[in-house]
């Protein structure tokens, strides 16, 4: 007698039970991996944020400082006269934490101003100082600012110096 084998193809219901089985909780591992990469991602950026502005802060400083040396610069051109016999020369440098007086003369006031306006820029602190140096009759000045810059964050130079030299 001839044997006949016949195959029996399963039904398509019970194979899709099968694999829904091992499927189980896929879905949900899928969004958990999506959510912690994500959450990666947000805190880059957020620390990526912070970094920026602390380095804006650090250049709105150091511009608030270059614009503090035009600033008495431009006083001492209004007097030049005295500026070029070094009546705005200050010797030691001017500390924004103990201004001095503003005085009776056009140049004690126009001092005053100026520590005043790196008081208020830079910081009211030993560390924020201001030096004028007039070399000869030519008006030949030098002005140095010092201040704090520890907002400048990582990689940042915490002590920064703006120097102007300029002809009157």
């Amino acid at each position: 007698m001839l044997a006949m084998t016949i195959f029996q193809t399963p039904r398509s219901g019970a194979c899709s039970r099968g694999m829904g089985r091992q499927q189980r909780g896929v879905g949900l591992i899928e969004v958990l991996v999506a959510v912690l990469v994500l959450s990666v991602a947000f805190l880059g950026i957020a620390a990526l944020q912070a970094m920026s502005l602390s380095t804006n802060n650090s250049a709105m400083a150091r511009s608030m400082a270059t614009m503090a040396s035009y600033s008495i610069l431009d006083a001492m051109r209004a007097d030049l006269a005295a500026a070029k016999q070094g009546s705005y020369n200050t010797g030691t440098p001017l500390k924004a934490s103990a201004c001095p007086a503003a005085g009776t003369s056009m140049v004690d006031t126009q001092k005053h101003d100026w520590c005043e306006m790196l008081k208020g820029a830079l910081g009211e602190v030993d560390t924020t100082t201001g030096s004028i140096n007039c070399v000869g009759t030519e008006g030949d000045c030098t002005i140095t600012i010092q201040f704090d810059d520890s907002r400048a964050g990582k990689g940042g130079e915490r002590n920064q110096t703006v120097v102007t030299r300029a002809m009157l």
